[in-house]
């Protein structure tokens, strides 16, 4: 009959036991010098061998021939206690024998010496699930037990267990197993059983297990159906593969292509993904990513273990912590809001498409998120702070030469001086205004030193191409932009708050620069700034007064 492996390869001593050391020289100490506690509670999560090291201290103070602290396990005693024949070695469900009348039963048992081993050792496992009159009642015995009784207590939730329990049990803490011990302990047992496992699959069952050694075991004996367990073939049996979407939807929000992120959602939730649980393997993801953000040496005991570790560190590379910590903000203001909601997968892709396009949100830690990664690219030198250009001054075309009337016409036909004496007494001004022949060159002067001609914003808003609708909707409301051409500057005013965010972008603010220097033929630079609408001027009321008195003719 086949057996679980978790049940298979369970230690059967002390030096078995991976990754609590801590505990298993501190019993294997006491059982060689005698020192023994009539009571102890081993506390720990699931898997990391709580009830094993309850067994092997059980078998180690029955056992007679120990070697070094450990049960020989060949001895009566050893095998008795291992096959369950021997009765004096009691393991009780304290979440099924929770009542009073149990631990009272126990009690008026536990005054019997043992039949065929020196100790009578109860094992209580789940000790937490004993109502408050079972832990009364078993509290006398515990203080004062016969010379041949010891009880061993297991739990997983220390907060439940009374005071007074506690403070008169020997208390061992067992603590999580690094996934580096488990990975070596998995391959060691799939050399054992036959079983072709990669190093990797291995890391990657590790870290699925949570520090448990069971877990760790079931999940090994669930893909040794295939004949070589390697990645795929533990990202199917675990039924993982919809990581690699969730993945893949994450690398689409990154390159800011809502449609086909607002798309493989849609395939997904057609597949019967809930969007609640999406949001929720969307936040693990950037959890994830984030713990290898800030340790990237230690970052792979840190993370959850359901993506290698190729995709978190390209993810990684590709935002900064304040993005991170933007993005995980937003899914969890929409999982919230989701909670009330009567249509879930609307709210799951506003998620979606704010998370694409961060400029639509104007929290502290979405402008926080900007400001990152605008110094992240100043840093990498990816542009300056200058005003942006669609082309390189070198590329730009010359702007257009003035073409003036030839002067020699002018000169063919000398004109001739009329002028009296006097005449030469006249202001300067005054004769120019009187004499038009001779404005011809105080045009030529003043063409010369002309500014650039004016462009309309109208005419700007007409010719600039490839900007958003919802921009180009709101070109001609005065009351939310409006723009002028100052100095060689074109000035955008636009009013605070959404379409504020919308036209501060570099990509936008590029096209009307290029537009408005197309249209004036030489280069503006563009600039935004809030618009201030003045308020309209009060009158008095003795103005008023004074315009009733007011009399037409």
């Amino acid at each position: 009959m086949y057996q679980a492996l978790y049940r298979k390869w369970r230690p059967q001593v002390f030096d078995d036991v991976i990754g609590q050391q801590h505990i298993t020289e501190t019993l294997k100490n006491q059982v060689k010098s005698g020192r023994l506690s009539h009571a102890y509670i081993f506390i720990g999560t699931r898997g990391t061998g709580k009830t094993t090291c309850a067994r092997i201290l059980a078998k180690a103070v029955n056992c007679e021939n120990p070697v070094n602290g450990n049960p020989c396990g060949v001895c009566p005693a050893c095998r008795g206690i291992s096959d369950g024949s021997v009765l004096d070695v009691v393991e009780l469900d304290a979440a099924s024998n929770n009542s009073v009348d149990n631990v009272r039963a126990l009690r008026e048992e536990a005054v019997f010496t043992p039949a065929s081993v020196k100790k009578r050792v109860y094992i209580i496992d789940e000790v937490h699930m004993l109502s408050t009159s079972a832990f009364n009642a078993l509290l006398k015995i515990l203080e004062e037990p016969p010379e041949h009784l010891m009880f061993i207590l297991a739990t997983t939730e220390l907060q439940k267990v009374p005071a007074t329990i506690l403070s008169r049990c020997q208390r061992h803490s067992f603590k999580r197993i690094d996934a580096g011990d488990i990975a070596a302990y998995l391959e060691t047992i799939a050399g054992r059983e036959g079983f072709t496992l990669t190093h990797d699959a291995a890391e990657l069952i590790a870290r699925l297990a949570d520090g448990g050694v069971r877990d760790a075991l079931s999940l090994l004996d669930q893909c040794a159906a295939s004949d070589r367990i390697d990645l795929d073939a533990v990202y199917n049996a675990m039924g993982l593969a919809g990581n690699r979407r969730t993945a893949a939807l994450l690398e689409m929000v990154l390159d800011h292509a809502a449609e086909k992120a607002v798309r493989e959602f849609n395939a997904m939730w057609m597949d019967g993904k809930d969007p609640s649980v999406l949001l929720t393997e969307l936040t693990a993801l950037l959890r994830d990513i984030l713990m290898m953000k800030v340790a990237p040496k230690g970052g792979a005991n840190l993370i959850s273990g359901g993506y290698d570790n190729a995709t978190l560190l390209g993810l990684a590379q590709r935002m900064t912590q304040e993005e991170i910590l933007c993005a995980m903000e937003t899914l969890q203001n929409a999982l919230t809001s989701m909670r009330g909601s009567a249509n879930p997968k609307t709210a799951a892709e506003l998620c979606l498409v704010s998370l694409c396009d961060n400029t639509l949100g104007e929290s502290i830690s979405a402008l926080r998120a900007r400001i990152s990664r605008l110094e992240e690219q100043l840093a990498r030198g990816e542009f300056t702070v200058n005003a942006p250009r669609t082309e390189r001054e070198d590329e730009l075309p010359p702007p257009p030469e003035e073409e003036y009337p030839e002067p020699a016409a002018y000169e063919e036909e000398p004109r001739q001086d009329t002028r009296k004496p006097e005449d030469d007494e006249l202001d300067p001004a005054v004769f120019d205004e009187e004499q038009p022949e001779d404005s011809f060159v105080r045009r030529e002067v003043k063409t010369a030193n002309a500014p650039p001609p004016s462009v309309s914003w109208e005419a700007i808003c007409k010719a600039v191409e490839g900007i958003p609708g919802d921009i180009r909707a709101k070109l001609t409301d005065r009351k939310i932009v409006r723009g002028r051409i100052e100095n060689g500057v074109l000035h955008i005013e636009v009013v605070p708050g959404f379409y504020y965010g919308r036209f501060n972008r570099q990509d936008v603010m590029a096209k009307f620069s290029a537009a408005a220097s197309k249209l004036a033929g030489t280069e503006l630079r563009a600039i935004l700034s809030e618009l201030e609408d003045k308020p309209n001027q009060q009158r008095s009321l003795d103005e008023l007064k004074a315009f009733k008195e007011v009399r037409f003719i």
